[in-house]
This record gives C-alpha cells, sequence and structure tokens, in this order.
C-alpha cells in the first residue's frame, strides 16, 4: 500500500518520474547504493524525527550524520528518533522505505545541505526495493520541503 501511495503521489505531481523497483533490497544506504549503481552519499535517506511534540522529516546525504548541535541551534530542541512502529504510522512507510512523497497526512519536510552537491539523488519510495531519481531541488519542491544544515 505504501509504494502504491508514493506511485500515485508522483502520478499526479510529477508523472515524468519512475518509482524503480528492484529485486535486491535497497533498505539501508550500502545496499540502496549498490542496487542503483550510485555513491552512497548520493542515496538520500529519510530520517523521522520529533522535535517537542511535532514530528518532521529531514532528507540528507547517505552517508551524511545529524549533528546534535546544529539541530539544536536550528531547531532550539534536541532530536528524537522514533522507533519503526511510530515512523508506520507517521508515513505509512516501512523503515527502509521511509520517504517524503505519498504520505497519508502532510509532515513538515526539511532537507539538508548534503544534497545540494548532486545533479540526482536516489531517495526510497516507500517499500524497501524501492526508489526515485530526482535532482535534490525538484525533490524539495514536491515536498515542499525547507533547506537546513544540520549534518556533519
Amino acid at each position: 500500500m505504501s509504494l502504491e501511495s508514493v506511485r500515485a503521489f508522483f502520478a499526479e505531481n510529477a508523472p515524468d518520474i519512475d518509482v524503480l523497483v528492484t529485486e535486491q533490497s535497497s533498505a539501508t544506504v550500502t545496499l540502496a547504493a549498490e542496487a542503483h549503481g550510485v555513491a552512497p552519499e548520493q542515496i538520500a535517506k529519510t530520517i523521522c524525527l520529533r522535535i517537542g511534540e511535532e514530528t518532521v522529516l529531514l532528507v540528507a546525504a547517505g552517508t551524511a550524520r545529524l549533528s546534535n548541535r546544529k539541530f539544536k541551534d536550528r531547531f532550539a530542541a534536541k532530536p528524537r528518533m522514533l522507533d519503526a512502529e511510530q515512523v508506520l504510522a507517521v508515513t505509512s512507510h516501512p523503515v527502509g522505505g521511509v520517504c517524503p512523497f505519498g504520505l497519508p497526512a502532510p509532515v513538515p519536510v526539511y532537507c539538508d545541505v548534503s544534497l545540494k552537491p548532486f545533479d540526482e539523488v536516489v531517495p526510497a519510495a516507500g517499500a524497501t526495493n524501492a526508489a526515485v531519481r530526482i535532482a535534490p531541488d525538484r525533490m524539495a519542491g514536491l515536498v515542499k520541503g525547507e533547506w537546513v544544515d544540520v549534518c556533519e
């Protein structure tokens, strides 16, 4: 169902972008990079976080690490990771397939500047073996993402 919500999102908002489904898993940055023939930093990983009472998604380069200092400076709060059940409840996507597309309800999306150096990034697409290829600025535009600098 999650994969279908992502397909529906792209059919409506960006029909020129294909959802790519692979035989092998792309549930981790390393597996996704292998499956799609890109460098690990080109994978756009999506992290589901809680800031106070608000749940948000952060999309960052695959090898980027969240900086607690930068995050606290930007959001005036410490980030808290959601567990797998909470992530599924918020996004409808399983861990390993989490993305900012096809969500059941609006969630604020932040895109880390670590994605900016790439012409194309590869975020998951609602399943542990699905992804899309997309320019970072286009991705941010489609999901109404705000650019932030919270990773190292």
